[in-house]
């Protein structure tokens, strides 16, 4: 196959910005912004959950709407995350959508280099143009997830939790005898008759 020159070019630049646009795509340009209030929203899936690894999300929907405050001296967002993800349920291991919702804010600084000054500052080189949010919005979507991963309750107020996998795990469950006895030290035993 005998591609021209110009056929080349365009293929070689559909590659790189397909490769490149992933990540683009949650940029802020700030340099051209007034002084205020901007708006802008996101949207991420599952093609954006690919590029973390070992993520604890692979499938979701999840919007994202960031306020930027600029100012003379800072930039201050505003996040906040609302959607679905699909996780692993810790009761039963089938998979079910939970709704996440998160708010937070995080401020952008200007210098040469970074200071330790809190976990909601992000450092940006003073001739930057844009500030890339894509590991912000990954990292507070992941902190939107709940610790406990269980199937959200229906309106009978029951989980809608895998019935045969329970019952398997409450086959090989293994409950202590509480008639045991307990023995305890003797000298504990000499100590009480002293009461």
């Amino acid at each position: 196959m005998n591609l021209s020159g110009v056929n080349k070019k365009f293929i070689l630049l559909h590659h790189f910005f397909g490769n490149v646009s992933w990540n683009t795509k949650y940029n802020i340009e700030f340099k051209g912004l007034n002084e205020g209030s901007h708006n802008f929203e996101f949207e991420v899936d599952n093609t954006f959950f690919e590029h973390f690894e070992e993520s604890l999300v692979a499938n979701g929907v999840v919007l994202i709407k960031v306020t930027l405050e600029k100012r003379s001296a800072f930039i201050k967002l505003h996040f906040t995350i609302k959607g679905w993800l699909e996780l692993t349920c810790d009761r039963c291991l089938d998979n079910y959508r939970q709704k996440v919702k998160h708010e937070t804010e995080m401020f952008v600084k200007f210098g040469e280099k970074e200071f330790e000054e809190g976990e909601n500052i992000i450092w940006v080189l003073p001739e930057e143009h844009f500030i890339s949010l894509a590991q912000p919005i990954y990292e507070y979507t992941t902190l939107s997830i709940p610790l406990r991963h269980v199937h959200p309750k229906n309106e009978d107020g029951k989980r809608n939790c895998n019935k045969e996998m329970l019952e398997k795990l409450n086959d090989y469950m293994h409950f202590e005898n509480e008639e045991e006895e307990i023995t305890t030290d003797p000298r504990w035993d000499a100590l009480k008759k002293l009461k």
